[in-house]
């Protein structure tokens, strides 16, 4: 992320998961879930399915821009976690765990987060 001190995004946790790696009964079964049979998905070259962690994220209730206490959501993109003046480690672990538990009671599906955790129970 590029830093500039006029964007609210300038303390980025960057993209936060990974894309989701799913067999193609997975892809379908989420889909259905969603209601959407237009669901980005790519075929890998092993015949699973990547499905896109922002939309997932954002089909699980939370939009770009969507924000508790001093984290959020980047208003650009839904899988850029950000850290707003006064936002500590924690708080960002423990929005990241929301994240997760909703895309997991949705879709039953778990996120991967991307960054390695020290000193934290991720």
């Amino acid at each position: 992320m590029v830093i500039d001190a006029g964007d609210e995004n300038r303390r980025s946790c960057g993209s936060f998961f990974t894309n989701a790696i799913v067999t193609t009964a997975e892809a379908d079964r989420v889909a259905r879930i969603a209601g959407d049979t237009a669901m980005p998905r790519w075929l890998q070259p092993d015949g699973r399915v990547k499905l896109s962690s922002a939309w997932l994220i954002e089909r699980a209730g939370f939009t770009r821009g969507y924000r508790e206490g001093p984290v959020g959501l980047s208003p650009r993109h839904a899988l850029a976690v950000v850290a707003h003046d006064g936002a500590r480690a924690a708080d960002v672990v423990a929005f990241a765990r929301r994240l997760t538990a909703a895309v997991d009671e949705r879709f039953g599906l778990r996120l991967t987060p991307e960054p390695v955790f020290w000193g934290i129970d991720a």
